[in-house]
């Protein structure tokens, strides 16, 4: 395969991955503050229903990198996928 081939196929393969992040962007509000996940505790898993697009009215699981209230919008860009649960109640890395 010629070097030019090569490059040609590589733009195509990346240009395929960012058509499916871009779409249109579902808000969702924060119902309830589930608990801390993450390797030190840094993300925020919270329970949240959806306002508007296809699944409008869902009540879903979702991790959130950053600070967060209830009553916070959120804008998803996708709501098929839901968070796993938390197993344990360990807060910022603790495990006593």
């Amino acid at each position: 395969m010629a070097k030019t081939q090569k490059k040609q196929d590589k733009k195509q393969t990346e240009s395929k991955r960012s058509d499916r992040i871009v779409g249109e962007a579902a808000s969702a509000i924060v119902e309830e503050i589930i608990g801390r996940t993450g390797f030190r505790g840094e993300v925020t898993q919270v329970k949240c229903t959806v306002q508007e697009g296809r699944d409008k009215g869902r009540a879903m699981r979702r991790n959130v990198r950053g600070s967060v209230q209830i009553g916070d919008i959120l804008m998803l860009r996708e709501t098929e996928i839901e968070a796993r649960r938390i197993k344990s109640k360990v807060t910022k890395g603790a495990y006593t």
